[in-house]
């Protein structure tokens, strides 16, 4: 098993910004990272790809793994790189990240029985208001793409 941190190629890995609720009601699922990279912030919940695993199958899979939460998996949002280096130049972490909508499935519906429980690299998961959102140190392409797919489900395409 080839090692995360100091890679010989990038990491294919996947994210999910669920989404539940239309309009002030809208909230999206994010997570607090308990591993590196970016241990302590919060994130869109997701992974790394495992082998013989479809891109859709591991969103889910992650998604389950880290919150408890079920999803339908849609369209993908945004492909982007996470490359992290060391002051000397040396690439400590190299991700390329596909982001997709989601929709929670079954009890996560139910507002009062879908409460995230955080397991595997999270930490701390739970829903968050739209408007909210910037209470949680986010990046900036983490808000950014959270953002498209807000407008991309007001819009109707998601």
């Amino acid at each position: 098993m080839s090692s995360r941190e100091f890679p010989e190629r990038p990491i294919v890995g996947v994210g999910g910004i669920t989404i539940d609720g239309i309009g002030d009601e809208a909230r999206v699922l994010l997570v607090r990272r308990a591993s590196e990279p970016l241990k302590g912030q919060w994130s869109i919940p997701g992974g790394a790809v495992e082998l013989g695993e479809s891109l859709q199958q591991a969103v889910a899979r992650e998604l389950m793994e880290e919150t408890g939460i079920a999803v339908e998996v849609g369209e993908a949002i945004e492909i982007l790189d996470r490359v992290l280096r060391l002051p000397d130049g040396r690439v400590q972490y190299h991700y390329i990240l596909i982001d997709y909508s989601c929709r929670p499935l079954g009890e996560a519906r139910d507002r009062e029985a879908s409460d995230p429980k955080p397991s595997s690299d999270a930490s701390d998961a739970r829903w968050v208001a739209r408007q909210e959102l910037g209470k949680y140190g986010l990046r900036p392409d983490t808000l950014a793409v959270i953002e498209k797919a807000f407008h991309a489900r007001e819009q109707g395409q998601l």
